[in-house]
């Protein structure tokens, strides 16, 4: 090789990042992800909320509208078939899956009468409800549901994941097993089950939930609800056992 082309080449080497270069910058991006998704530099949703009461909800009740659901000859035949004990069908032998001592599933966790605690940490939104001590982790690190579940492994309460859109918290979840109601009257949903939330703190001791629910096996349109909090600064989440309801001989 000439010196000249020895001396061309030698400066096109040197044009080229180094490895340790490369490494240093991907080290650099992987932080910048990370730091995103850390509580200092997100809204801040921590605290107690409990319940506020408003003209489109009836979660002191049962459910979640004050009209019936929009419900396919499928959810029909089901609902018929369920016995709340809450509700304009209840009755005191209930089949509601709450009384075994089952997770409630979602959204029917929020139309009990309970006080939830969020809790940031990096990657992950925690929520943590005073009913059964539900701990529901909500995932902000930028995965994704898994494109196939095996029916077995379908959860009651869901697969949640999180992402900010500015101050807004986005939960979407799916993964569900159909062994849950959607509210105390007895409302059933199928393992299509979809919610959307979007959570936004409007003030400092005020928390929205927006609420969009969609089971095209279920009802014939989207159900949309809208929960406000409070938040309770003085307020801590106690203990709460579940306990099996008797059944009657």
């Amino acid at each position: 090789m000439s010196t000249r082309a020895f001396c061309l080449l030698f400066a096109l080497l040197a044009l080229l990042p180094s490895a340790a270069y490369l490494r240093a910058q991907n080290a650099e991006s992987h932080d910048a992800k990370a730091q995103a998704q850390t509580p200092a530099a997100t809204p801040d949703l921590s605290g107690v909320w409990t319940r506020r009461g408003g003209p489109n909800q009836r979660y002191l009740g049962y459910g979640f509208q004050a009209e019936e659901l929009p419900m396919t000859p499928w959810a029909l035949e089901r609902y018929k078939a369920n016995k709340p004990s809450f509700g304009p069908h209840m009755v005191t032998d209930t089949n509601d899956p709450t009384y075994d001592c089952n997770l409630p599933g979602l959204p029917r966790i929020y139309a009990h009468p309970t006080v939830f605690e969020f809790i940031q940490t990096r990657g992950r939104v925690l929520q943590f409800f005073e009913y059964d001590n539900v701990l529901r982790q909500i995932w902000t690190d930028g995965r994704q549901h898994p494109k196939e579940i095996d029916p077995e492994e379908r959860l009651w309460m869901g697969d949640p994941i999180g992402h900010w859109e500015g101050d807004v918290l986005v939960v979407d979840t799916t993964g569900f097993n159909d062994k849950t109601w959607l509210d105390r009257a007895g409302h059933p949903h199928s393992d299509e089950l979809h919610v959307v939330e979007h959570i936004q703190r409007t003030a400092h001791d005020s928390l929205r939930l927006d609420l969009t629910i969609e089971d095209p096996k279920a009802y014939t349109k989207p159900i949309t609800s809208t929960i406000n909090y409070q938040l309770k600064p003085d307020w801590k989440i106690n203990e709460h056992a579940c306990k099996e309801y008797p059944r009657p001989e």
